[in-house]
């Protein structure tokens, strides 16, 4: 196990070397490799790039973002203007089921509402509106409803792991409950079990990934 102040000193490095940050007003500490962020940042997608940064650091067990977003002075925009460039940023990642999704801006926080068919499309939807000017933070309700039949779920995630260089699939076994899925076992990073958790949201008909994968290097 690496020491809490080898894990801060390279989470502090990985944030300066990050060219979308500016890390000049964020706390890093460590408890027992838990990394908590504090400070501000000025925009959301800052606020998810510093939290993808130090997931990247070996020795990471856990993040706390408490970053808070503080839009420079003149920046900020109003609720109607945001929800139209929301709208318009998700209709250009998902042309063919944009339509499905709605988005609710109040105090520059989108909620997105709605139903689509693959997790792909609610996680684009997100990563779209998160590059919006002006938001401040973004709650994704948008559900699943898939075409595939349960039984070739867990199958289907199984060989996903046999196939990627990324993950062991020896250490790690998944549960399926309808369209639910649950993951067990161990790996060796945050990277690896982030991974995993990609790999099985990525087979069709999933609607609910529980990760209880635990990191042991």
């Amino acid at each position: 196990m690496r020491s809490d102040s080898d894990v801060k000193r390279d989470v502090e490095f990985e944030i300066r070397w990050t060219p979308a940050l500016d890390p000049t007003d964020i706390g890093v500490a460590v408890n027992n490799g838990v990394v908590t962020l504090t400070g501000f940042v000025r925009s959301y997608l800052e606020k998810f790039e510093a939290e993808k940064a130090v997931k990247r650091v070996s020795g990471v067990v856990g993040v706390a973002n408490d970053l808070e977003v503080r839009i420079p002075s003149g920046e900020e925009r109003p609720d109607p203007e945001i929800a139209r460039d929301a709208v318009a940023a998700i209709k250009s990642w998902l042309p063919l089921s944009w339509e499905s999704i709605k988005v609710i801006v109040k105090s520059a926080w989108v909620t997105l509402e709605g139903t689509v068919e693959w997790n792909y499309q609610r996680e684009s939807a997100e990563k779209a509106v998160r590059q919006v000017r002006g938001v401040k933070g973004v709650t994704n309700l948008i559900t699943l409803k898939p075409q595939v039949a349960p039984s070739e779920i867990k199958q289907k995630i199984e060989q996903a792991f046999r196939r990627s260089a990324e993950v062991d699939a020896n250490r790690i076994t998944v549960e399926a409950n309808g369209s639910e899925i649950i993951l067990k076992g161990t790996v060796r990073s945050w990277a690896e079990r982030q991974e995993a958790e990609r790999a099985a949201w990525a087979a069709p008909g999933v609607t609910k990934v529980e990760n209880r994968i635990v990191i042991s290097p």
